[in-house]
């Protein structure tokens, strides 16, 4: 071996690196020349490939390019693995290509995949991602039932500052508001859309960035529905609010959508308020629309105990079956629909076209509340509109109305039931002194009731032993016996022989009426009206900024032993946010924790949503973190992703170096604890 060694060693020294010459010892010759060469191809590795890492990098693209082609989806992840780990990411072009081709999969196990990789590629340089190819692949994941992670990647998109694509927005919505996650996040993606944008907005001019989004009112009716449907109160009026802000031309639907959520509410005002200002828009074209809104109006008669304004609404409702009454031609006008009052400044209003209909939101035949439906081209009420009002009268006893609405009804020729009917119907459920009220209107307005219904109260009055009322209403039959066709003798009347009087004796049976009568009175609530009443008062002080006033309404309320709802809270809630009154919301939750704990109240997703991120603006971690904790525990959905950019946007440096702050207070130290807590449950390093 030495003396191969030494036979070679010229030969060495002539191929030895150019640095060689410049050694000063035998050593230097030997060690220095590879030290500096290293040392140099370190230093410039970033800026220059070496000439034998090349085919590494080409071979790697190939094989994930080739990949792609064949459809083998491991292949892709695992050649992109290694290039990572070598060269780092690759070009846009290779990134964007690889999430298309990972978007077209159908498994779930791949999309998951495609969505990690998205993830991987945000944390170290979110310039790489193309908004279009994110775009797809929010789509897929969202069609394929995983909200949370489509949520995300819409979110990446808006970070980007670029508004996503409609269209494809529109459709991955559709997808994500099938479940209760899914509709959660849809309507906080929307929320954050517009605010993102409006935030951008300096100028008049600029506000052509929107009209993509403010052409679209499918995309916020799709997202109503669903607050509707899983009861989102904060989120609805969020969404009108961000709708009357970016100047979204509301649609038909949009009507019927606000309409749902303002009986959801109980704002009833706000119902009359836009009813005046479709009416002169309605045409026969319109009615199938009408019918899900007068449904809401009418409900919330009911619902504020108003038998005067149902019975009114029911009769109008009749009468625009006559032509020229209600309708007009003019379709194409535009109008103002005024939501929340106009003395306020936190008023605001939408434009409303009622030519402008998207076939693609199809709303269902049927109304929400089952009261008004249309036949025939006209719309009428329902049995069960008709028990409402019977119930309503009766248990207000206010009788009077319910004989107005059946004479109007009768003098008008509208045919909207027959009084035996109704009086029948209050004999069998055991409402005796109402329906002999209803008979005494009847003949004092000259309208025949029909010897029957004398003759069934009579009877029922006997079973019951009212001799006295018994005894009434036998000489109110003789008084007008001449005039009942009923009656063919002359004999005397008593109360052994009345039955012998009548040509056809007609017992009464079970009737449509009847029955709809027994199921509305289950659902009967004598006080829901002071509730919604109290509710209101408290939204208006509250949307006026009028704290004061509001909880004054809230401890009138207490004082009157009317318990209130979920709703009283978050409009509290809402007053308290608009203000920045943190403190006060601490104590707030003071009260709806302990109503929750003893089952006065419901667990609302929403309310709680709203109250992290208040308590995150305001900096109670102590908080955040028990209600994050609650939520947890009742298996009520956390949107970390939100709660994490929260944090981040307003406390990105709290406490960063936790270790710096040597002499702490016993608050302190807690404060702290709570703020590491957060910092560990949402990922943030």
């Amino acid at each position: 071996m030495r003396r191969l060694f030494l036979a070679c060693w010229p030969y060495l020294r002539l191929t030895s690196l150019p640095h060689a010459t410049r050694a000063t010892s035998p050593a230097s010759n030997v060690y220095g020349p590879w030290r500096s060469y290293i040392s140099t191809s370190t230093s410039t590795r970033t800026s220059k490939v070496l000439a034998w890492e090349a085919p590494s990098r080409e071979t790697l693209l190939r094989k994930i390019d080739c990949a792609m082609k064949d459809g083998n989806v491991e292949e892709v992840l695992q050649s992109f693995s290694n290039y990572k780990k070598l060269h780092g990411l690759p070009e846009p072009r290779v990134l964007n290509s690889m999430i298309v081709s990972l978007s077209y999969m159908s498994s779930w196990r791949w999309l998951q995949r495609a969505f990690d990789m998205v993830l991987s590629v945000y944390q170290i340089n979110r310039n790489l991602l193309n908004c279009g190819s994110l775009m797809r692949l929010a789509l897929a994941l969202a069609r394929d039932q995983m909200p949370v992670p489509a949520s995300t990647v819409l979110r990446i998109i808006l970070e980007s500052r670029k508004l996503p694509d409609v269209d494809m927005l529109s459709m991955s919505f559709l997808h994500m508001l099938k479940s209760q996650v899914g509709s959660y996040l849809a309507t906080d993606v929307l929320i954050e859309t517009c605010e993102s944008f409006l935030d951008q907005v300096t100028d008049r001019r600029e506000m052509k960035k929107l009209d993509p989004i403010k052409n679209n009112a499918t995309l916020f009716n799709m997202v109503l529905e669903s607050c509707v449907n899983f009861k989102c109160i904060i989120k609805a009026q969020k969404i009108m609010e961000l709708m009357s802000l970016i100047g979204v031309v509301a649609d038909v639907n949009t009507v019927v959508m606000a309409s749902r959520v303002f009986e959801m509410v109980g704002q009833r005002d706000e119902l009359i308020h836009m009813k005046r200002s479709i009416d002169s828009l309605t045409s026969l074209t319109f009615l199938q629309y009408c019918q899900h809104f007068f449904d809401s109006l009418l409900s919330l008669h009911f619902k504020y105990n108003d038998m005067d304004a149902a019975a009114k609404f029911l009769i109008d409702l009749h009468q625009q079956r006559k032509p020229g009454v209600f309708f007009c031609n003019d379709l194409q006008k535009q109008s103002i629909v005024q939501i929340g009052s106009g003395n306020l400044k936190s008023g605001y209003r939408i434009m409303f076209d009622p030519g402008k209909v998207d076939r693609g939101f199809v709303l269902g035949t049927e109304s929400q509340f089952g009261l008004v439906i249309l036949t025939d081209g006209n719309l009428l009420h329902t049995e069960k509109a008709l028990a409402k009002l019977i119930i309503g009268c009766v248990k207000s006893r206010n009788m009077h109305i319910l004989s107005s609405f059946l004479i109007t009804s009768r003098k008008d020729g509208l045919e909207l039931i027959s009084p035996q009917d109704v009086v029948n119907a209050c004999i069998q459920m055991g409402w005796l002194h109402a329906a002999h009220d209803i008979i005494d209107d009847l003949e004092s307005a000259g309208i025949p009731v029909g010897i029957t219904g004398y003759i069934s109260l009579l009877r029922a009055y006997e079973k019951e032993n009212k001799s006295e009322e018994s005894n009434g209403l036998l000489q109110q039959i003789q008084k007008i016996a001449s005039t009942m066709d009923g009656i063919h003798t002359n004999s005397p009347f008593a109360i052994k022989n009345i039955a012998k009087v009548v040509k056809y004796e007609m017992p009464l049976g079970s009737s449509s009426l009847l029955a709809a009568l027994a199921d509305e009175i289950k659902h009967y609530n004598a006080g829901e009206h002071l509730t919604l009443e109290f509710n209101n008062s408290v939204l208006f002080f509250c949307k006026a900024k009028m704290m004061e006033d509001a909880l004054c309404t809230y401890k009138r309320m207490r004082e009157q032993n009317i318990r209130p709802t979920l709703h009283t809270f978050c409009h509290i809630l809402c007053g308290y946010s608009s203000m920045d009154m943190h403190r006060e919301i601490t104590m707030l939750w003071g009260e709806i924790k302990r109503r929750l704990e003893y089952g006065e109240l419901d667990l609302d997703r929403d309310l709680l949503d709203c109250l992290v991120l208040n308590f995150l603006k305001g900096g109670y971690f102590s908080r955040v973190m028990e209600i994050i904790g609650y939520m947890s525990k009742h298996n009520i959905y956390c949107d970390k992703w939100k709660y994490r950019h929260a944090f981040l946007k307003l406390h990105k440096n709290l406490y960063r170096n936790l270790n710096s702050l040597h002499d702490k207070t016993e608050a302190q130290s807690k404060r702290i604890e709570d703020v590491q807590a957060f910092r560990s449950w949402a990922n943030i390093k």
